[in-house]
């Protein structure tokens, strides 16, 4: 039980940092936005390697951000019917969506993203466009990082709602009126 409650933190942890450092992301995003549109309506000029690093940050952000984001409890989902169950329905619709919905859905994309990412960086692939980002193979590792540590979030979340519903752990929403 420790043992369970320990990665549980470790993960959590460890997508706590990975937002953190997303946030930087979002911050460069925006600056590179910034002089992207300055460049194009001032100067009337535009550069492939600033467009491509736009939808590189953006992909980052997106990707790295997603266990960040669960953590938080920021995924959508059918709120109609979730937030009118109590804890204890929360967790079973938690814990059910996790088994049969999240875990396998970024297995599956991380099981199939290897072979792509793993090809892109032999190759160390780039663009193909004139001055576009070298690193092209950079961003393709995202997708099966990001989903990478999207499952570790889905297997926190399934077991923090397993906890709840074994009276180990109380709802986050009893722990915040405590």
């Amino acid at each position: 039980m420790n043992a369970l409650k320990t990665l549980c933190r470790w993960i959590d942890t460890v997508n706590e940092w990975i937002g953190e450092g997303v946030a930087w992301v979002t911050l460069g995003l925006v600056a590179v936005v910034f002089v992207d549109v300055v460049m194009r309506y001032l100067f009337n000029t535009s550069y492939v390697f600033t467009q491509e690093l736009e939808w590189h940050l953006f992909g980052v952000i997106f990707l790295m951000g997603a266990g960040y984001t669960l953590l938080h409890d920021g995924h959508v989902r059918v709120d109609i019917i979730y937030q009118r169950l109590g804890p204890m329905g929360q967790a079973w619709t938690n814990l059910v969506g996790v088994i049969f919905f999240a875990l396998p859905g970024c297995i599956m994309v991380v099981i199939t993203s290897w072979k792509f990412t793993h090809n892109s960086w032999l190759v160390m692939e780039c663009s193909p466009d004139p001055g576009g980002i070298p690193l092209r193979f950079l961003i393709k590792g995202t997708i099966t990082l990001g989903f990478l540590f999207l499952t570790l979030q889905s297997l926190s979340m399934g077991i923090h709602s397993l906890f709840q519903i074994l009276g180990i752990e109380k709802p986050e929403a009893e722990e915040n009126t405590s």
